[in-house]
């Protein structure tokens, strides 16, 4: 596509969205929306509410977390003027702050629970963030993933954990505020049969209320993200509309060369200079004795070397591990500064990652300024949703609301939604997906 037609195009979003009008197609220009979108990401800078106060559709995030969901719709605003961020709701303080320091909201530290469920605060809420119940209002809702990995396998048969209670709290707020979109984000188990049931009470509430919803699951490197992340994506809207999809085959996913391999070389516990991020664990002399002896490139800890415990018990082969260059990164998680804990150190350099190279292996552009100490930011960047692929829901989600009703043909060929519970482990059968992705190459 031309830079001419590419402009004409977004100039009839905008006329579109201040227009309130419905009756063009832009899904034909989903990718390139999306590239434009994540290409604005990369120059992300904290923001001051006044450069998106006079948009029109509105945004609220619960379990905001640093923000990983909303940074994709800002980055929307970049290409069509669309967004105001009301703000983000997190109950970790440190979380709530990032969040307010990045995108100029309010700070708001509380429990959805409070809101969802004690008379009068919800409302008090929407009047502390300016909420206007006239203008189109997307609603963001990714609880903690906790209750539903599959690493809680061992504790299927205790008591429910409470955070699945969270999704209700979300799905009761959506009740009465009724916003034109939710979007909620989570695990794979999510909709397996081990869970489904929350799915689906949720779900039905917000059938109840007018939404049609729809949930499929996505490897985050589709999007470009890279990472291999596995992540249950469902939206619901009051109109008909096709979900997000993917734009990168398994051979074109971005590797951790291409995200990581031009930061400079730093010795573990010390920062590089002018990047106070750029700073790996202050390893113990013996981690980095086992990580000298793990093979560059992909490498995993040779038996015998290291903790004897991890040669007595399968599943730890990971454990110490390098990541490969040229592949797309293991799914980032808060444990990701220690190379104990899985396969999260440098290719080639005796440390674990930095939490720079973890923000950049989640997409996090290099402008985004994370508050709290370490621990606080790892925690942050494997906690949030990788904004690569936020920009695409974001893009998705302004062209169903700008587009006419979809066609049977646009519903046949986007992606499927999932009616059914997936494997009560997906995390099981990924390896598999992986392994039937590389060999299409």
């Amino acid at each position: 596509m031309s830079k001419e037609t590419c402009a004409m195009w977004i100039d009839l979003m905008k006329d579109a969205l201040y227009s309130n009008s419905a009756s063009n197609n832009f899904r034909p220009y989903i990718k390139e929306l999306i590239l434009a979108v994540q290409n604005y990401l990369s120059d992300f800078r904290p923001m001051d509410s006044t450069s998106y106060e006079n948009n029109p559709i509105q945004l609220i995030d619960f379990f905001s977390g640093a923000g990983g969901t909303s940074l994709g719709f800002a980055a929307l605003n970049g290409v069509v003027p669309a967004i105001k961020i009301l703000g983000g709701c997190d109950i970790n303080e440190v979380s709530a702050t990032t969040y307010s320091h990045n995108f100029g909201t309010p700070l708001i530290h509380k429990d959805i629970t409070t809101l969802a469920f004690e008379d009068g605060k919800l409302d008090q809420f929407l009047e502390q963030i300016g909420y206007d119940s006239s203008k189109i209002t997307i609603m963001i809702g990714c609880a903690p993933c906790q209750g539903f990995s599959s690493h809680r396998k061992k504790h299927w048969n205790e008591e429910d954990d409470v955070r699945n209670s969270l999704i209700m709290a979300f799905a009761a707020i959506v009740k009465k505020v009724q916003p034109e979109v939710i979007i909620m984000e989570n695990v794979p188990e999510f909709l397996s049969a081990r869970y489904w049931k929350y799915f689906s009470a949720a779900k039905k509430c917000y059938e109840e209320n007018g939404y049609i919803v729809k949930g499929a699951i996505y490897n985050a490197a589709a999007f470009g993200v890279p990472q291999e992340r596995f992540r249950s994506i469902i939206i619901g809207m009051k109109k008909e509309f096709v979900l997000p999809k993917g734009y990168l085959q398994p051979s074109e996913y971005r590797t951790v060369r291409d995200a990581i391999a031009n930061l400079p070389a730093v010795e573990a516990g010390i920062a590089a200079p002018g990047d106070p991020m750029h700073k790996s664990a202050s390893h113990k002399k013996s981690t980095i004795e086992v990580i000298k002896q793990v093979p560059h490139d992909g490498g995993n800890r040779p038996v015998g070397v290291g903790p004897k415990c991890l040669d007595k018990i399968k599943g730890f082969s990971d454990v110490y591990g390098r990541l490969f260059w040229d592949k797309p990164s293991i799914t980032i998680t808060h444990y990701a500064r220690n190379p104990a804990s899985g396969r999260y150190t440098h290719p080639d350099q005796d440390r674990g990652l930095t939490a720079r190279e973890a923000a950049i292996l989640q997409s996090f552009p290099q402008g985004f300024e994370f508050c709290g100490k370490s621990d606080d930011i790892y925690r942050q960047i494997g906690e949030a949703v990788p904004p690569m692929l936020s920009s695409a829901i974001a893009a998705s989600v302004l062209i169903e609301l700008l587009s006419e009703t979809p066609t049977e043909a646009e519903l046949t060929e986007g992606p499927k939604s999932i009616t059914e519970p997936v494997s009560s482990s997906y995390s099981s059968v990924i390896a598999g997906i992986k392994t039937r992705g590389r060999s299409k190459k």
